[in-house]
């Protein structure tokens, strides 16, 4: 049982870059998709997949790395919790590492980066940071 899974597949993605792996499994949300279509577009992962399975469906992420085998993604910080939720209007999206991260919000109008939710003039729950 899992009390934050938002939390639990930023750690997983963090583990598994780590590790140098080329992929990572994590059981399949909503959510969890709609951040690694996110992650996909900003070009922090090269690509995901859904494996539907007997007892639950999982997504398949592959991992981005550079000609070097630095990891495209150099951190995942998780910002609103279980046991504390932070919420921002649109004034008070943050810049992550001066524009070179993303923040990803989830709106009213459904999950995306904090420049997607300025421009549409919407606030929302702050996910998590990625740089």
């Amino acid at each position: 049982m899992v009390t934050d899974p938002i939390a639990d597949l930023l750690t997983r993605i963090r583990n598994a870059i780590l590790a140098r792996h080329d992929f990572v499994l994590v059981p399949a949300s909503r959510m969890k998709l709609s951040i690694a279509k996110i992650l996909k577009e900003e070009g922090f992962i090269s690509d995901y997949e859904v494996l539907k399975g007997k007892p639950q469906r999982a997504i398949k992420i592959y991992l981005k790395y550079t000609e070097k085998k630095e990891p495209v993604l150099t951190g995942l910080k998780r910002v609103s919790k279980p046991g504390l939720r932070i919420y921002v209007q649109r004034a008070e999206i943050p810049r992550v590492y001066g524009g070179l991260g993303i923040a990803i919000v989830s709106t009213s109008r459904g999950v995306m980066t904090g420049h997607q939710a300025w421009r549409q003039k919407v606030g929302g729950e702050l996910l998590c940071y990625i740089w």
